[in-house]
């Protein structure tokens, strides 16, 4: 019985993960629509014009297709050419460069700047994702 109970659980799981999901709005800091994330990854801007797309590994690219950067495993943030610009960390932390801190994104998807302000939000947007969106393509 546990194992059906096991098997069954999995199942679930991996449908929900595999389900694609409506785009994700992002907002600026006044509640205003900025773009959108699709379940596919790409970026759209409030006019619908596509913006840019992550990846499943990582990669990010411009609307026009050319890769512009990546994110990695671990949240490194590079630039097109590989070279280390940032790091986005697991508690939401967003860090330059040089390892200052430039921002932060919140668990309910508010997106703030390295002073606390409010910038945006990006609720059901994985942090990564979001804030790649608002430090690097709306910024």
């Amino acid at each position: 019985m546990r194992h059906w109970t096991f098997t069954l659980a999995f199942i679930i799981g991996l449908l929900m993960f595999a389900t694609p999901s409506e785009a994700q709005t992002l907002r600026n800091g006044s509640g205003s629509t900025v773009g959108k994330v699709e379940s596919n990854g790409t970026v759209r801007n409030r006019n619908g014009s596509s913006i840019g797309k992550f990846e499943s590994d990582g990669t990010v690219r411009n609307g026009s297709g050319s890769r512009i950067g990546k994110i990695e495993s671990d949240g490194t943030v590079r630039n097109g050419n590989g070279s280390r610009i940032g790091k986005i960390e697991s508690d939401g932390t967003v860090r330059d460069g040089n390892g200052s801190r430039i921002g932060k994104v919140e668990s309910d998807g508010t997106v703030r700047n390295g002073n606390g302000s409010n910038i945006g939000k990006a609720e059901g947007v994985n942090r990564r994702q979001a804030a790649a969106c608002f430090f690097f393509f709306f910024n």
